[in-house]
């Protein structure tokens, strides 16, 4: 690859524009088992930048704003006060919630503009998607009112307000807390607009990322002397919750994919060791099940060891292990890149552990702050877990665990489906093959947004996608659509996306059908719930924009497993169909292809 353009393709682009769908994908999937996407290094070294000033803008604003601290210089002396640790929060959750951290820029699909939620969630009558609108009153529709751009933009000044503000109780006898805490007032009044803009969009709210960050201003409200003991708790549940979500079939193809993008990585040699026969079988192999479980132990053990030995020679191996755990996480630039959540866990690990490693346990005197931590941190997860369907991946703590929601979009091809979609709903950004056609020629574009699917289609996830693309085509007929990922489609029409399949399901297809009008078989998605821990099976849905329920039913994760990517250029993957809408097929064009057939199992 260049500094500048992207890595060649390694084929004849007029040759690959006319072969079929699977045909498409296998060239793109090999490429990326030993070169990654193909980033240019400029992106890189954006991104970098970007890390950068997230950095310095941090230290100098918490201490500059805040009496009893200091500037960038006397960082070293200021920076194990509780009160840095506490504005350290607020400007992780403005830093998120304005777009310009996880989801941002060109790993995300976020090409122009580079980011999307704050242009999106201050405008009226961009989508909103409330989590439970026919249960809480007052939530209804999918159009962004005054009201909501009016919580968006509260959570965004109570946040400049706690960040750019001096501390409270300045005067407290403890010479530990002498410059002050955040103002619980102001913090209380946070949570609760906060809280109120999740009743009325879910996406603005998990932006914010409320299970880490949200909890750790909940454990602000209580007397100061809990704030170590507390942040190690989240600290913990985050991290045992993660490696928990990865005990699954899914996770080592995970590992492949990151380390096969690894950008300072350029040995195809070892990335080949990844992929049990590359380039004609390129399931995870055992050496990539290996890293994958290295890094599952290490996230399991050293977490408990950081909170059980309290410091010592342990302890410090601990902190060291866990920072190198993250940096190594930071250094593969995951698509979604969720960096500056990895610099976070990064600096949390050696303020909670390193230097308040030895904080006795019992300063965590509140009975109902442990409930909360407990509930949030353990509860919700072991709930996400068990029924995916429930809550997002997100607060369920399943970040790397390759086990997530996932949809794709069919859109008719001769109906100019997908330009309709363009055309008609207001939205933060052109989708994304217009946003690629203002850099590149509209080859490169379709080649990019191609290899978005050979991303997907690496994970055992996306086997079943392509597996159940012929359910979804009218007719069986796959080359009659353009087949798009629903996370990046995702982006551009609500405004943040970040690998949760949730946002961009049949929530978001009646939102866009209120604006669009598709005819029947125009724009279909399947949509793919992920696995329930306790079952080894995926249920699908899949969706017509102006009809309704298509068809539905499961999958089994074990013939995930067995196929490849492309799906050896056949769709014979075993589907077990439960259920359908029972209408009519529309009638389209003739058909160029014989149907796949379905295989049907009793409901």
């Amino acid at each position: 690859m260049g500094f500048i353009n992207p890595a060649p393709v390694p084929f004849d682009v007029e040759e690959w524009k006319q072969k079929p769908h699977l045909e498409r994908v296998k060239p793109l999937a090999q490429d990326w088992g030993i070169n990654g996407f193909g980033t240019p290094y400029a992106i890189h070294v954006l991104y970098i930048v970007k890390l950068i000033g997230f950095t310095l803008g941090a230290i100098a604003v918490i201490g500059g704003t805040t009496s009893g601290l200091g500037g960038i210089s006397d960082f070293n002396e200021w920076w194990t006060n509780p009160i840095v640790w506490q504005k350290f929060v607020v400007w992780m959750i403005l830093w998120e919630i304005l777009g310009l951290g996880s989801s941002s820029m060109a790993l995300s699909f976020r090409f122009i503009p580079p980011i999307g939620s704050v242009i999106a969630w201050l405008r009226p009558g961009t989508i909103r998607l409330p989590p439970w609108p026919d249960k809480v009153p007052g939530t209804a529709g999918n159009r962004r009112t005054i009201l909501d751009v009016a919580l968006y933009a509260g959570v965004l000044v109570l946040g400049f307000m706690l960040l750019l503000g001096d501390s409270v109780d300045q005067t407290a006898d403890s010479s530990l807390f002498a410059a002050g805490r955040l103002d619980t007032t102001l913090i209380a009044l946070m949570l609760g607009v906060w809280l109120a803009l999740g009743l009325r969009d879910k996406v603005s709210y998990l932006s914010g990322r409320p299970e880490l960050y949200g909890l750790l201003l909940i454990a602000f409200l209580f007397p100061l002397e809990n704030i170590f003991v507390a942040s190690q708790i989240v600290l913990v549940c985050i991290w045992f919750g993660a490696a928990s979500s990865k005990l699954n079939h899914h996770f080592p193809s995970v590992v492949a994919v990151m380390i096969s993008n690894t950008p300072w990585n350029r040995s195809k040699t070892m990335k080949r060791k990844l992929w049990k026969n590359h380039p004609e079988d390129q399931r995870a192999s055992g050496f990539a099940a290996l890293a994958a479980h290295t890094g599952t132990v290490m996230e399991f053990s050293l977490p408990a060891l950081l909170f059980i030995t309290q410091g010592g020679v342990i302890g410090t191996i601990a902190v060291v292990g866990m920072v190198i755990f993250h940096v190594h996480i930071t250094s593969t630039f995951p698509l979604a890149v969720p960096l500056e959540w990895n610099l976070f866990m990064i600096f949390g690990t050696l303020y909670m552990f390193g230097h308040y490693g030895e904080v006795p346990l019992d300063t965590l005197s509140s009975a109902p702050l442990l409930v909360i931590l407990l509930a949030s941190g353990v509860a919700v997860p072991i709930l996400g877990n068990m029924r995916p369907d429930l809550i997002s991946f997100l607060p369920s703590m399943r970040y790397y665990a390759g086990n997530w929601a996932t949809t794709q979009w069919l859109f008719r091809k001769d109906t100019g489906a997908e330009e309709k979609l363009d055309r008609s709903v207001k939205k933060s950004a052109p989708i994304v093959v217009k946003q690629l056609t203002t850099l590149y020629d509209e080859d490169m574009a379709e080649i990019f947004l191609t290899k978005a699917l050979a991303f997907r289609a690496m994970h055992p996830h996306g086997r079943a996608l392509g597996g159940l693309l012929p359910h979804a085509a009218v007719g069986g007929q796959v080359e009659d659509y353009t087949v798009r990922e629903g996370e990046f489609l995702c982006g551009a029409l609500v405004g943040w996306n970040f690998g949760d399949g949730h946002f961009h399901g049949k929530q978001l297809l009646d939102a866009v059908q209120e604006q669009c009008h598709f005819e029947p078989g125009e724009l279909r998605i399947i949509t793919l719930e992920s696995q329930p821990i306790q079952i080894q099976r995926q249920q699908y849905k899949i969706w017509d924009a102006a009809t309704g329920l298509v068809e539905e039913g499961y999958v089994e994760i074990k013939d995930m497993l067995e196929r490849q990517p492309w799906l050896d250029l056949a769709y014979g993957f075993p589907v077990h169909v439960t259920g359908g809408g029972g209408q009519e097929e529309p009638t389209l064009a003739p058909q160029h292809r014989p149907a796949t057939p379905k295989t049907r199992t009793p409901a």
